[in-house]
This record gives structure tokens, sequence and C-alpha cells, in this order.
């Protein structure tokens, strides 16, 4: 029996969101069974599509492009997780700056201490401050 796999297991093996991988599934642009209401895939389809990348429909590039400017590449100085979320201090030169997001965003993503990383900032507002010397 072929070793079959659930969605969640897929999206780890294909470094997707689980999300993506049942829609490629609802597609029929990945292999899968539908049991139920669970999608089952074959680990050895999917270890096999990725490695050739048949499908330029999978998105298993090694690159992303994305709208924002504002793209730094910075190294994880530290990573606090409690609850739900998760606080990740990134290092910009001498300069640290921190991210909140969810704890299973940062597993997703395997994050840990010293991981080169891209911060991309978007924000609608930016304030810029200057010390004003003899007031």
């Amino acid at each position: 029996m072929d070793d079959l796999i659930t969605a969640q297991e897929a999206a780890q093996l294909l470094h997707m969101h689980v999300k993506r991988v049942q829609q490629l599934a609802r597609d029929g642009k990945l292999p899968a069974v539908r049991y139920g209401r669970k999608w089952l895939f074959r680990r050895r389809d999917l270890t096999e599509a990725r490695r050739a990348n048949r499908s330029g429909d999978l998105e298993l590039s090694t690159g992303i492009e994305i709208s924002a400017r504002n793209q730094l590449r910075v190294r994880v100085a530290e990573i606090r997780a409690d609850g739900v979320m998760a606080e990740v201090v990134i290092r910009i030169g001498d300069q640290d700056l921190v991210a909140i997001i969810t704890r299973s965003s940062a597993q997703r993503l395997g994050l840990a201490k010293g991981d080169e990383v891209l911060a991309v900032i978007k924000s609608t507002e930016v304030m810029v401050a200057k010390s004003v010397s003899g007031r």
C-alpha cells in the first residue's frame, strides 16, 4: 500500500499553505484522492512532483515575487512564542525590529535564531524624527 498522507502533511512536504494544497487537489493539478471530506495524497507522487517540478501549476519556485517595495534581508535574533502568537526579533544592522506573527506561521516557516529571512515592511504611515539642538 502506498504511503497516504493528509493535506496538512502534504502542505508541509511541499512548503505550501494547506488551503493551497486543497485547492490544487480540487482543480486536479495535484494528484490526490477524496475520502469523505478529506483529501489524501500519495507521498511518493508528491515527492516526485516536487523533485521533477513537472507541473508549473504547483508553483514550487525557490523565489518569491511581491509588490511591496520595502524588503530587507535580515537575521532572526530571537523568537518568543506564547499561546497563538510569536514575537520574532529581527536584526537590521545594529537595530532590532519586532514582528508579531502567528505561532503556526513561525512553525510553518521553520524559523530559528540565526536564520536569514526577508522582512517585508508595509505601512500606510512612516514618521521621521530628528533631535533639534538649541531648543
